[in-house]
């Protein structure tokens, strides 16, 4: 079995020391072109990503980060291709675009290789790779892809040939997924600084840096960010200028991307429960804490049917009311969830550590269908175009639909 490294932790990890390093020599990274062609800007867009039935081009689907399919799929989902990868691990979520799947691995030698991939039948059509390893999500906007790996180098590929357009350097690991505003790029680092890059070029317009490091996939509202931190602090800032707009004190530490509906915005945390905020007034409008339980919430929530669905590493998954933070119904899977749910019309579809690929119904939490890998799922699913597809450690990619 392939070792899974230890990500979505507000822990030290083997970069570090290297990120202490250049924090102390206050580098201000650069873009740097890695392509001697000019990258062509991406086309004009709207301000932020939005949710469509045949694309699903950012880690939990849309810009608000509320994980949520638009597409329709079987009862029964069944297994339309299977494709495996030696001496690989998926732990990034799979994003989808154009009738392609794009998504990066970590190899059993730490280097990575970032795939595009036929959404029909699986086959490849152009491999990247990369020195270090990837475990979040990419980001599809205009024609390009853009992803960050484990040694902190973020990159624009053409998603029509994989080539890198342009490189930047973070200075540590990028685990969460980018997001878009306008005409840029956002990417989170461990290095506890929010880049905000031009998007054509990947020139910084600015920074945001805590004092301790971001593991979250940035959520963008309107002109704002929203970052959960390891320094146990929510945080909003404005998009046009860099600047904090607001910081909560949340209680712990988290590294999930807030998920928005309306004024509020939800996560889970490392040991406070799950949290309900009012961003704009800005103040917490509720706190959930399963009674007796150790809850440390890795997965990002989903928000559907007046709930928040999300998953915790005390094996259970959850449905609480998104209007007072009450349990509604609570399903016990046979490992820790550190996958993010997705909501599939009246079903919520969710991964586990246990090797066991859950459908839930949406309204009751019971089980309704499930299928088991044998290996640990702590990727998500990536929804669009009738097609379901996620990874395992092991390496084996799957993807579901209509028979």
């Amino acid at each position: 079995m392939h070792a899974v490294r230890n990500t979505r932790k507000c822990l030290p990890s083997r970069f570090a020391a290297l990120a202490a390093f250049y924090l102390y020599l206050s580098v201000l990274p650069g873009g740097s072109l890695t392509s001697a062609a000019e990258p062509a800007a991406p086309a004009a867009e709207s301000k932020s990503i939005a949710a469509s039935a045949d694309a699903w081009p950012v880690f939990r689907g849309d810009a608000l980060a509320q994980g949520v399919a638009r597409c329709e799929l079987p009862e029964k989902p069944g297994l339309l291709w299977k494709q495996s990868f030696s001496r690989a691990a998926f732990e990034a979520t799979a994003v989808i675009a154009d009738g392609m799947i794009y998504i990066g691995t970590n190899n059993d030698d730490a280097t990575g290789d970032f795939y595009a991939l036929s959404l029909a039948d699986g086959k490849e059509k152009w491999k990247f790779h990369s020195d270090a390893g990837f475990s979040s999500a990419a980001g599809v906007r205009g024609g390009h892809v853009f992803v960050g790996n484990f040694e902190g180098r973020c990159y624009c590929l053409n998603a029509a040939d994989g080539k890198a357009l342009w490189g930047f350097d973070a200075r540590a690991t990028v685990h969460g997924g980018p997001n878009f505003y306008a005409d840029k790029v956002l990417f989170t680092s461990e290095d506890g600084t929010l880049y905000c890059l031009n998007a054509a070029d990947g020139k910084p317009a600015w920074q945001y840096t805590i004092d301790q490091p971001l593991y979250c996939s940035p959520t963008v509202v309107e002109n704002r960010v929203f970052l959960g931190g390891c320094d146990s602090a929510f945080h909003v800032v404005d998009l046009d200028t860099g600047k904090a707009v607001a910081q909560i004190d949340i209680g712990a530490q988290t590294g999930n991307a807030p998920a928005v509906l309306g004024d509020r915005a939800y996560f889970g945390t490392l040991g406070a429960g799950v949290l309900g905020i009012d961003w704009k007034k800005p103040a917490i409008a509720w706190t959930f804490s399963a009674p007796r339980r150790k809850q440390e919430y890795k997965s990002s929530a989903a928000l559907a049917g007046g709930l928040v669905v999300l998953g915790c590493n005390d094996r259970q998954i959850r449905g609480l009311d998104a209007a007072s933070g009450a349990e509604v119904w609570n399903f016990a899977a046979k490992g820790n969830v550190e996958s993010s749910p997705v909501v599939v019309g009246p079903r919520v579809y969710v991964g586990s550590n246990d090797g066991r690929f859950y459908g839930l119904d949406l309204k009751t939490g019971e089980n309704v269908w499930e299928y088991e890998t044998g290996a640990e799922i702590v990727a998500s699913p990536a929804v669009a175009a009738g097609r379901m597809v996620i990874g395992d450690i092991n390496g084996e990619l799957y993807c579901f639909g209509a028979k």
